[in-house]
């Protein structure tokens, strides 16, 4: 029997499947009953479980980053597929292909990296450029960077995911570069590296991502604000000269101001013309791989529409699966 993969799953299907439990939450509805709501997830995707009138000695023996045997059945709910299951057991681990379970990594990571030396050794300021060396010789750092998702569940949520993110947005910068020459461009692309590199100490990333104890307490923007000091430090006692004071001030005011608003979760808006910009090209990069990530996942195949997506208030338009034009209702 082939393999129930989340993506092809469909409304009304039976399913018997392994899954990786990527988060398990117990909630109480209105009558203080209690349910499991289970995030499932395989390379292919993730899907919401809901199991009903549960009790917590029913679901203790397994948690997340386990794997997980779920019966159940396929439902579509406001738009949205979910399974409904009737049992979960946990399944041992021991020989498993875990790439069944995880969302590709990018393959590409090694050719990002190449390209993000190629550009930050091309800064031409000196106190920059050593900075930005000292962050690349950091071999266990690089390591992380490689690895990290940008995100858990939103956009470039798989392994090479950050580094593939940064690498398109330096990308994006050197094209811009001529359209705004009042833009610092060495200022820019040193902020585009730094903006979310608090990300490799703020997430884990083995089977399942999940946010750190440091991650949740601090967020990536303060403890990227921490590994930056951590570099100035070693940039002047490298050089024996001091590291130009507006300049940490210009690049921490782009990590935290970099996600735009308050409502978004900068302590400081952008104020400098680099940091608006690190902004606009960063909320480009995530909006528009969102948006296509959202597209090629959802398991409505005949829709011409996603469904509406509460996180951005809006449905998206996915056009004919088959091409041409057609009027024939969502």
């Amino acid at each position: 029997m082939s393999r129930q993969y989340v993506k092809e799953l469909k409304d009304g299907d039976s399913v018997d499947e392994v899954y990786l439990l990527a988060e398990k939450q117990l909630r109480a509805n209105r009558n203080a009953a209690l349910y499991l709501l289970a995030t499932l997830k395989d390379r292919t995707g993730m899907i919401s479980g809901l199991m009903w009138n549960v009790t917590e000695d029913r679901v203790a023996h397994f948690d997340a980053g386990d794997l997980v045997r779920v019966k159940g059945k396929a439902q579509l709910y406001q738009g949205n597929l979910q399974l409904i299951l009737t049992h979960v057991d946990r399944v041992p681990s021991n020989g498993v292909d875990w790439d069944e379970f995880q969302a590709q990594p990018s393959r590409d990571a090694e050719l990002h990296l190449a390209r993000i030396r190629e550009i930050l050794l091309s800064i031409d300021d000196p106190p920059l450029r050593t900075l930005m060396e000292c962050f690349l010789v950091d071999e266990e750092l690089v390591d992380l960077l490689m690895r990290a998702p940008a995100g858990i569940k939103v956009h470039h949520a798989y392994q090479g995911g950050l580094i593939e993110h940064i690498a398109t947005m330096l990308e994006m910068a050197r094209r811009i570069e001529d359209l705004y020459p009042e833009i610092d461009i060495n200022l820019l692309l040193a902020g585009i590296f730094l903006h979310d590199l608090g990300k490799v100490r703020e997430m884990e990333f083995g089977q399942t991502f999940a946010y750190t104890d440091e991650g949740q307490l601090l967020g990536h923007m303060l403890i990227a604000v921490q590994m930056l000091d951590q570099k100035i430090a070693q940039v002047r006692e490298m050089t024996g000269q001091p590291f130009p004071e507006e300049t940490v001030l210009r690049l921490k005011h782009m990590i935290i101001s970099h996600h735009g608003s308050y409502e978004s979760g900068s302590p400081k808006l952008p104020m400098t013309p680099e940091a608006i910009a690190l902004h606009h090209l960063d909320n480009l990069d995530a909006k528009v791989h969102e948006f296509a990530e959202t597209i090629d996942s959802d398991p409505n195949r005949r829709s011409h529409w996603t469904p509406y997506i509460s996180r951005i208030e809006r449905k998206l338009f996915k056009g004919n699966p088959h091409g041409g034009n057609s009027n024939s209702p969502s």
